[in-house]
């Protein structure tokens, strides 16, 4: 069995978000679309506490973009995002959820975030989903949704280490670029570990 695991199509990181992904938006209709090609559909929800640690506002004279320590790791700062039961947290409206069995949380620890949709960044902390995808005996999985060279790239680089054939549907992918290149970067590194990348029409 294949599963599609849609990550953080969120109110916050669409146009009018807190923190918008260019032309993030564009990938809900072929998030819709490719469910129906998939026996087993997943998503991801970034579900921060207000105090969160990646947040610049928590750090007096910060602001985002600019890095620190946090918990012993670098940490970029982001604008306040994805809060926990705010309108930002949501899913977008127009998302399909009709055929999503189940959704997991992740950077809920304020003292650490989670890019991956499997772990923390420091590894310490599961999300579920490799278990949930271990005990279904999924073995292959496709990736799409926001933002390609964050939590897209550290989901499959987490992928690989579970021993998971890991694919990303670039096409149903926005990145945002913090750094001119981060999203070629992204998919070098994601290509050197072995991931798959495809286009939707490859399916």
């Amino acid at each position: 069995m294949k599963a599609l695991i849609i990550v953080d199509l969120q109110n916050d990181f669409l146009p009018g978000g807190t923190l918008p992904v260019p032309h993030g938006d564009e990938v809900i209709p072929l998030a819709n679309e490719l469910q129906q090609r998939f026996e087993l559909v997943l998503a991801t929800q970034d579900w921060h506490p207000p105090n969160h640690g990646s947040f610049a506002a928590n750090h007096k004279g910060k602001k985002p973009g600019d890095r620190i320590i946090l918990d012993g790791i670098e940490q970029v700062l982001w604008p306040v995002h994805c809060v926990q039961n705010t309108h930002g947290a949501e899913f977008a409206p127009s998302f399909d959820m009709s055929r999503v069995v189940h959704v997991f949380h992740k950077g809920i620890d304020p003292r650490i975030d989670s890019y991956s949709t499997f772990f923390d960044n420091a590894h310490r902390r599961e999300t579920g989903l490799a278990d949930y995808l271990k005990k279904r005996g999924i073995n292959d999985i496709y990736l799409m949704g926001l933002a390609l060279d964050y939590c897209v790239k550290y989901s499959t680089l987490d992928a690989l280490q579970l021993g998971l054939n890991t694919h990303v549907i670039l096409d149903g992918c926005r990145g945002i670029d913090l750094e001119p290149g981060d999203v070629n970067h992204a998919l070098d590194e994601m290509k050197r570990a072995g991931v798959v990348l495809l286009q939707s029409s490859d399916l």
